[in-house]
């Protein structure tokens, strides 16, 4: 056989290997060029403006954190949410400054997190239509205070079974979209059993309500290679069958695929899968550090034509 023919059904037969994988793993189909950044949890002064923006992306900074707990962090409100990140630096005219300056830029908020006064964050509603009732009212007040376009669920402690996280969230969500209060939701899940087991609840009844998966690949072990991280994105664009399931990393590097040790390599492979649906960073407040390098790399590579 002639070695150009050859080459090609080559190419035919790999095309098709990939789009099997695509099929098996229920994966969004095609590429994004989705930037997404968590800010303000840390309280080191960044400012959204100190933040490269590439022009030829989709920017989302994710304010970190909103948590349903009384404003010294130490008891629990059922859905009343108050504000626990860097509001000096990252303050409603911020808001409206960055997205006038630049058209490409939308700012969410993130929900729970891992910590509040240096314990445990929990979601614990007392009931259902109660939490509700109060979520959408104290985060549409914070929503429009803050001309934010969406939210992020990142709670990571529960009291209460899935059934109720995946009720509680999915209704919320349903009532501020419907609200036009916001125009895009995301979930922060991670490979953890309690996590996943309320995280894919919730996506089985709610999940034509999000728009982004936001997986913690950082979760994952520091020596985590290449081939692996790819495996892990297949396992869990399985899980969030048909959900654009976004690659992440960690700004110091201390787990997951970090870009000192392949993560851009894997984006590239996703990428000429289609199937890179985007990258999220965790945090800028510790990118501030080392310049953003990570930052301007990612959006490069997302801004550059398949």
């Amino acid at each position: 056989m002639e070695m150009p023919k050859l080459f090609t059904i080559l190419l035919l037969i790999e095309a098709l290997f990939v789009s099997q994988i695509q099929v098996q793993a229920g994966a969004a189909p095609g590429n994004s060029d989705l930037f997404r950044e968590y800010i303000g949890a840390e309280f080191k002064n960044v400012t959204f403006a100190e933040v490269p923006i590439n022009r030829n992306v989709e920017f989302h900074f994710i304010l970190s954190f909103a948590i349903d707990y009384d404003t010294s962090g130490t008891s629990l409100t059922n859905g009343d949410f108050n504000i626990f990140w860097d509001s000096y630096n990252l303050s409603p005219s911020q808001v409206s400054s960055i997205k006038n300056a630049h058209s490409n830029v939308k700012v969410a908020v993130s929900l729970g997190g891992d910590t509040v006064a240096s314990k445990y964050a929990y979601f614990s509603p007392s009931s259902v239509d109660s939490w509700v009732s109060n979520a959408v009212s104290s985060l549409t007040r914070i929503i429009k205070q803050y001309h934010l376009d969406g939210i992020d669920i990142d709670y990571e402690h529960f009291h209460g079974d899935s059934d109720t996280f995946a009720e509680c969230i999915g209704r919320l969500i349903t009532t501020l979209k419907t609200n036009k209060v916001i125009s895009f939701a995301s979930i922060a899940p991670f490979d953890n059993d309690q996590v996943q087991e309320r995280y894919l609840a919730l996506w089985r009844k709610y999940g034509h309500q999000i728009d982004y998966v936001n997986f913690q690949f950082y979760a994952y072990d520091k020596e985590t290679t290449v081939s692996q991280f790819i495996s892990y994105f297949n396992t869990q664009s399985s899980n969030y069958k048909g959900g654009k399931v976004l690659t992440s990393f960690l700004s110091d590097g201390s787990g997951g695929l970090s870009p000192a040790n392949g993560f851009f390599t894997a984006c590239e492979r996703l990428k000429s899968q289609q199937r890179l649906h985007g990258i999220f960073v965790w945090c800028a407040d510790e990118s501030k550090a080392n310049g953003f390098r990570s930052e301007k790399q990612s959006q490069a590579l997302l801004a550059c034509p398949n």
